[in-house]
């Protein structure tokens, strides 16, 4: 790459700390003509030393812009593994922009979204994973999700795909040997190594797509829908979760008509609670358009609670006709503070029939507080019970998953045509068509449209 590009690397704004970042053989060119180690009439160049934080003045011929610190970093060893060189001046809007327009006034050009991540990627630096980490951290919505994308970024998946791929390359580069010199070499034939090879391949495609199913909801929030007949607290178990009064809540049935949903982080895992309208037979029309909204909301939901009160018989045919036979649900039992020891009259607990015994019951009152701590681990141990929270490398996002799934496809033909004796040059062309959907992942066989659709959805500046 022979230009040289610049950006605003912080957020726009008032601030302490603002940084510019250019990146390109003209960086070190630029930062001679602009920065002095003087604010005096005589500017003074200054010594750049690569890794080396030197003081000094930004200045517009004899006038001062800005008191700054510069970062020069030689190529490769830059975040782009180019020449790089990084301003640190006071954050604010019309200083940053002006220090940059002297930027491009002596030959820079405004860089594209993603611009510096991408050009790690095309000079080697890093794979494609990695440079989707970076955005995965910038966006990380909780500390499990951080914690994911950074080891994603030191290159986990990148070594799970490489040790793929060797495998595969090594069964190839024999396949192809025996199809292109067959009087030279020995004929192919598969052995009990090569097997067990292909074996651990197609394993591993499986864990890390079964990985995605578990883990993906680390991105996007795991939604909670809450549901139940009106009245029996759903707002209230709503507002007791978030610690806040999102919900309104009143003794007359129907207050909630439109489905409210907030984000909530349980012990670094991000959920989306939505508190829907009671469902119930009515003739009120916006109570009617509420309750198909609330199914809307509990039909794409990943968990349900399904709220009921001492003293109400549970009604399957109503449970049934607002729970997804499929959905994780729990059976929620509020205003437990009514059948509290000593209280007369305590009204009876409603129960579920032994079929429908599979479902955890969890006693609450989200007046009170009881309970509440219980049904976040309950929570908790819906969603994660199948995810190694301290082992898992990665979170592979949907892009992945595909590629794998692709791969796994290629490679579970090439396992049934080992048994059926298949052609070569078929077994071959599986073989290849899998390392090339592996090659994707990491960025090695990824077409230029991928490369600008990932890249492009990074802010300017990364």
């Amino acid at each position: 790459m022979t230009d040289t590009i610049a950006a605003i690397a912080t957020p726009f704004g008032s601030g302490g700390i603002g940084v510019i970042r250019i990146s390109g053989p003209g960086a070190f060119g630029i930062a001679q003509k602009l920065f002095s180690t003087s604010r005096g009439p005589e500017k003074k160049p200054p010594q750049l030393t690569s890794h080396r934080v030197c003081h000094g003045f930004i200045l517009d011929g004899g006038d001062v812009i800005d008191e700054v610190l510069v970062i020069p970093m030689e190529g490769p060893r830059s975040y782009t593994a180019e020449d790089v060189i990084e301003i640190q001046a006071h954050s604010g809007t019309i200083v940053l922009r002006r220090i940059l327009g002297l930027i491009f006034d002596c030959g820079a050009r405004p860089a594209e979204p993603g611009e510096f991540t991408k050009r790690a990627f095309l000079n080697g630096r890093i794979d494609l994973t990695q440079a989707e980490a970076v955005a995965d951290i910038i966006n990380a919505r909780s500390d499990s999700s951080l914690k994911f994308a950074a080891s994603q970024n030191l290159g986990s998946l990148k070594d799970d795909i490489v040790q793929m791929k060797d495998i595969l390359m090594d069964l190839l580069s024999r396949l192809e040997a025996s199809i292109d010199f067959p009087d030279e070499v020995t004929p192919f034939s598969f052995s009990g190594d090569d097997e067990a090879s292909l074996d651990l391949v197609i394993e591993r495609c499986q864990t890390l797509i079964q990985q995605y199913e578990d883990a993906c909801f680390l991105k996007t929030g795991i939604r909670v829908a809450i549901c139940g007949e009106p009245n029996v607290g759903k707002s209230s178990l709503m507002n007791q979760l978030l610690n806040k009064e999102k919900s309104i809540i009143t003794a007359v049935p129907g207050t909630t008509r439109d489905p409210i949903e907030e984000g909530l982080n349980i012990e670094g895992i991000p959920f989306v609670v939505i508190d829907t309208a009671g469902i119930h037979e009515t003739d009120d029309l916006v109570e009617i358009i509420g309750i198909e909204k609330a199914r809307d909301h509990i039909g794409i939901a990943d968990i349900i609670l399904y709220l009921s009160e001492p003293g109400k018989t549970f009604s399957e045919r109503a449970f049934l006709k607002t729970v997804p036979e499929e959905k994780k649900t729990l059976f929620v039992i509020n205003k437990m503070d009514l059948v509290e020891d000593g209280k007369p009259g305590k009204p009876a607990l409603p129960t579920l029939p032994d079929h429908l015994s599979h479902i955890p019951v969890v006693e609450i009152s989200a007046l009170t507080n009881l309970g509440i701590d219980r049904l976040k681990q309950r929570l908790m141990d819906f969603c994660i019970r199948n995810l190694d929270m301290e082992n898992d490398a990665v979170i592979p996002n949907l892009r992945h998953k595909t590629a794998l799934s692709l791969a796994l496809d290629h490679l579970t033909a090439v396992r049934a045509g080992m048994a059926e004796g298949q052609e070569e040059e078929t077994l071959a062309l599986d073989v290849k068509n899998s390392i090339d959907s592996l090659g994707t992942i990491t960025g090695e066989t990824a077409s230029i449209d991928i490369l600008d659709a990932i890249f492009n959805n990074f802010c300017i500046g990364k």
